[in-house]
């Protein structure tokens, strides 16, 4: 009898650890988590119509992870968001209010004229991502560059103003 209640015991914990690491996973994940909005047009911006990369989107996830890295320099705020897949200009930038936010359109592109997909597991479409920075940023001067599936962008800081002493002037009696 004390063997199975140790069984007991010991799925329990499992269970116990099991949904903590699924909590914890999901708390991390919460704002990478990305909806993409798939699009009947391919990556010339053609209409797809009922092309099979249509069908192909159809069936394709429309959930995907974009996980980004944000740094405080001492001069600059430094972000890094994993997305392969895109071009350059597939992407639209901007800070807003105290957010990056990055839009753009990741393509399904078709390389192979025959066969075809027989499994899709990368998710495809537009999609947009709010970063909340964590000081002001001059966004007049920020920079960015995408390589190797990496997007880095980064904002300068906002200097702030220089403390003033505000002079009392005579009342004039």
């Amino acid at each position: 009898m004390a063997t199975l209640a140790q069984l007991h015991d010991r799925l329990s914990n499992t269970w116990q650890h099991l949904a903590e690491g699924w909590s914890h996973l999901r708390r991390r994940a919460a704002h990478a988590l990305i909806r993409f909005t798939p699009s009947c047009q391919d990556a010339a911006g053609k209409s797809a119509g009922t092309s099979t990369v249509d069908q192909a989107l159809r069936y394709a996830p429309h959930w995907g992870l974009l996980t980004a890295d944000v740094w405080l320099e001492d001069d600059a705020v430094v972000v890094t968001v994993e997305i392969p897949g895109m071009d350059k200009d597939d992407f639209d930038i901007r800070v807003e209010d105290d957010f990056l936010v990055i839009r753009g359109t990741k393509h399904l592109r078709r390389e192979h004229k025959e066969g075809h997909y027989y499994r899709l597991e990368c998710a495809y479409g537009a999609i947009e991502r709010a970063i909340a920075l964590p000081v002001e940023v001059d966004e007049r001067q920020a920079k960015a560059r995408y390589r190797h599936g990496v997007l880095q962008i980064r904002l300068p800081r906002r200097r702030p103003l220089t403390p003033r002493r505000v002079p009392i002037q005579d009342a004039g009696d």
